[in-house]
């Protein structure tokens, strides 16, 4: 039976995070992944700079891993009842394919001194001394980091998300609408609220489009296709396909011992924007780190993830079911397109790890107020 220090499961942004993580303590490392690379993901395709900023640390080059896609400087938004914001976010962002995007990480770890093989894990037996990969492979942690439907967490016992915790979303890509430029748009309705469709313009003349709602609507492909094209009026999207999206609950399922999760498979998407991808790398990144704590690992990372998020965390959450609520959704728009620092407060939140600002709470009741 080969032996690992630590042995990855998936081989996406989370993984390949948690890889480089693990080789910059000097552990042996093995990435195993269904699929080979490059290979598609089912994603919006932002890459917010607090990513590139945590990968940077793990010693990625952010200027190769973005090659060939421009930064994405401005974000529109539309409320459910119509009201509008576009602004310069603070630093901009980027929109890689995840078939690119995945393929350079997963290269960068292979760089790193990670190991990669294509393996579907099907069984996980965690004992006190180490992890058994389908009796083949056996590491001292095992760092669970794929995806939604995660065979790790369902070997720990752990069932998915409640319906209204999880979303479900549809994406293609289709030629840039006229005059979107290099901005990302998000667009609500109060039609199945709460849900979204984004344009984020990759930079080549197309964008990545989508549409997404909580599976507790009764979502169905044609009510996802039916909203995207609603929402998005003349878009002509070439291969949709569907994803579920486990959102955070604000206190993130992680285990004891010397299995760890990581991204979706711990439940860490965003649950006002469902962004991921700033999630996958810093979770991976903070799993691969306690990776060296053996048989403390579990208690290691859930402390280092507590310290780095569980204040982000709770304001997601309480962000989330305030957003429950049209007519408050409307008002922090209105007070974003009034104020900058109110934008950047709400850019945060959603898509790195901002905090519920006091100030953009009482400019949101304010107008919530003057409306009433």
């Amino acid at each position: 039976m080969e032996r690992w220090d630590v042995v990855v499961v998936g081989g996406g942004p989370a993984g390949a995070a948690a890889a480089l993580a693990a080789r910059r303590t000097g552990a042996s490392v093995l990435v195993v992944d269904r699929a080979a690379f490059p290979r598609d993901k089912v994603c919006g395709d932002g890459v917010a700079p607090e990513a590139l900023d945590v990968l940077a640390g793990l010693g990625v080059d952010a200027g190769e891993l973005t090659a060939g896609y421009p930064p994405v400087p401005r974000l529109a938004l539309r409320s459910p009842g119509g009201a509008a914001v576009e602004r310069a976010t603070a630093r901009p962002s980027h929109v890689v394919p995840r078939t690119v995007l995945d393929a350079r990480l997963l290269g960068a770890a292979r760089a790193a001194g990670a190991r990669f093989r294509r393996h579907a894990v099907r069984r996980v037996q965690a004992d006190p001394d180490g992890v058994t990969v389908d009796g083949v492979l056996r590491a001292g942690v095992l760092v669970g980091a794929d995806g939604a439907e995660s065979v790790v967490r369902r070997a720990l016992g752990l069932a998915t998300n409640r319906p209204d915790r999880l979303a479900v979303a549809i994406r293609g890509y289709a030629p840039s609408p006229p005059g979107q430029g290099l901005t990302q748009v998000l667009v609500t309705t109060e039609q199945r609220w709460p849900a979204y469709a984004w344009s984020f313009p990759v930079g080549d003349g197309r964008a990545n489009v989508g549409y997404g709602e909580l599976v507790s609507g009764g979502a169905t492909r044609a009510t996802l296709v039916e909203g995207l094209h609603r929402l998005l009026p003349g878009v002509a999207p070439e291969g949709l396909r569907a994803h579920r999206l486990p959102l955070s609950t604000g206190r993130p399922r992680l285990p004891d011992g010397r299995v760890l999760l990581a991204g979706d498979a711990a439940s860490l998407v965003n649950p006002l924007t469902g962004e991921g991808i700033f999630y996958a790398v810093l979770s991976g990144a903070l799993a691969g780190a306690a990776a060296g704590a053996g048989a403390g690992a579990g208690a290691r990372y859930r402390g280092l993830v507590r310290r780095r998020l569980a204040g982000h965390l709770r304001s997601s959450r309480l962000a989330s079911e305030l957003s429950r609520w049209p007519a408050l959704m409307d008002a922090a728009v209105r007070a974003a397109a009034a104020d900058q620092r109110v934008f950047d407060d709400l850019v945060a939140l959603g898509l790195a790890d901002g905090r519920l600002a006091a100030r953009t709470l009482a400019a949101a009741v304010a107008r919530l107020a003057v409306r009433s």
